[in-house]
């Protein structure tokens, strides 16, 4: 008998990266295809895998928060993205934020260092290939694939509309204008840097900005937006205060003893800080709208755009109805979606999925009954969303929150959420060692 035929995973970003790691450290053979840097999505530009594309913070590091308890899971489970992010880390509070150039280098080196994953830079394919098959391909998909997916789904795809923030460059940012600063005085002073607005400026930034019309879309349908994601025009449109309690909420922020009336914050992209994104201003304007509106910011007025703002379909599926049990297709078994296209949204979120499906993968391969997470755990909330388990009317993509865990019992809004993270933080102890997960160590 020949050597067993590798399991495939198709698409290099964070869920595929997840699942290829987790497969090898099984001891089972990997071939990770990733069509760049033959070729490009419209959102994606960097060639190594584990690409970020809207924005470079993976949210709260705070163990205590919904986000903090994936992150503390995922850690447990040897994350490559959370390992290669730590390394990769950019000062942003208490959020974990990072170079996005320096993330793709360290999870290329952390692939390279992993026995039985041989990684394919440039290879586009069109449909899935024989065997066993992950597919990682993200909310991009396009061509055969999505053809696939489509034909698999018996119907069209859902969709909704995701916009990215500009990244501007630090040497063109007034500094004699901008001051630095964290609100809730968490993390130092020089983590973000803060463009103050007094009331004025804020009423005839909002008055521009909702006067410019937004880029003509080509073939999209109507816009559904992810509302953990809006446009900051859209989110304007909601009324005319709406900005400055939303991402330009001034709290906890003070220059020269006094609190700005909004301000836009700032945050690295990279370790060298160069360069600096506009926390918050997810856009779909024009390249143009963009110079006239952002640059009536005050500190703005200048400033040199290192990459527009823009807005692109993400496709999903519709996981309950489309996955069974062990997130496979319920119409091809042999293949199983992965990541974001499954009904996620978020990055972390996304690695999570991908971690979550190539250990069920293993299991099964290796003769052990698939394991999901318990429910307690944001882990297994994630997978129950995935499921249906709560039975929403209609399938929506969703970032990990409290809301997906299983309630408590206390009256007190901090008691409940006590009680939530210890019984989450049991429930994975108890899950893992069952598993005899305890006791593995991966290279």
């Amino acid at each position: 008998m020949g050597e067993p035929q590798p399991i495939t995973v198709v698409g290099a970003g964070l869920a595929g990266c997840e699942a290829a790691l987790q497969l090898a450290r099984r001891g089972l053979a990997v071939e990770l295809l990733e069509m760049k840097p033959a070729r490009y999505s419209p959102a994606h530009h960097l060639p190594g895998p584990a690409e970020l594309v809207c924005s470079n913070s993976l949210k709260s590091d705070d163990p205590d928060t919904a986000h903090g308890l994936l992150k503390q899971e995922l850690r447990r489970l040897g994350s490559g993205l959370l390992e290669a992010a730590q390394r990769a880390r950019v000062p942003a509070g208490t959020a974990l934020a990072v170079d996005r150039q320096r993330l793709c280098g360290e999870m290329q080196e952390i692939l390279a260092r992993q026995p039985g994953i041989r990684f394919r830079p440039g290879a586009y394919i069109e449909a899935p290939p024989a065997g066993t098959v992950i597919l990682a391909t993200g909310p991009l998909t396009e061509g055969g694939l999505a053809e696939f997916l489509r034909q698999a789904s018996g119907d069209e795809l859902l969709h909704f509309f995701d916009a990215l923030a500009p990244i501007v460059s630090a040497d063109s940012l007034d500094r004699e204008v901008i001051f630095a600063g964290s609100r809730w005085g968490r993390g130092a002073d020089e983590e973000y840097l803060n463009c103050p607005l007094e009331e004025a400026d804020y009423r005839r930034f909002v008055e521009a900005l909702l006067a410019e019309e937004p880029a003509r879309r080509h073939d999209f349908e109507e816009a559904r937006f992810f509302e953990g994601c809006l446009p900051i025009e859209e989110m304007a449109r909601r009324g005319p205060d709406t900005l400055a309690f939303g991402p330009m909420r001034p709290v906890g922020l003070r220059r020269a003893g006094r609190r700005p009336f909004a301000v836009v914050q700032l945050r690295a992209e990279n370790a060298a800080r160069t360069a600096f994104n506009l926390v918050g201003f997810q856009t779909r304007l024009s390249p143009a709208g963009q110079r006239r509106v952002f640059r009536l910011i005050p500190g703005l007025s200048r400033v040199e755009f290192l990459r527009y703002g823009a807005m692109h379909r993400n496709l999903y599926l519709d996981a309950p109805r489309l996955l069974d049990d062990g997130l496979r297709l319920r119409v091809c078994p042999r293949v199983r979606p992965a990541g974001q296209i499954t009904g996620v949204e978020g990055y972390v979120e996304s690695a999570a999925v991908g971690l979550l499906t190539g250990r069920m993968l293993a299991d099964e391969l290796q003769g052990r009954a698939p394991r999901p997470p318990p429910p307690e755990t944001a882990l297994g909330a994630l997978y129950g969303h995935l499921r249906a388990r709560l039975g929403a009317p209609t399938f929506e993509p969703m970032n990990i929150h409290f809301g997906l865990l299983p309630p408590a019992p206390q009256a007190r809004r901090e008691a409940r959420r006590a009680e939530m993270l210890r019984r989450a933080r049991e429930a994975l102890d108890r899950w893992l060692a069952e598993a005899g997960a305890e006791g593995e160590r991966h290279v």
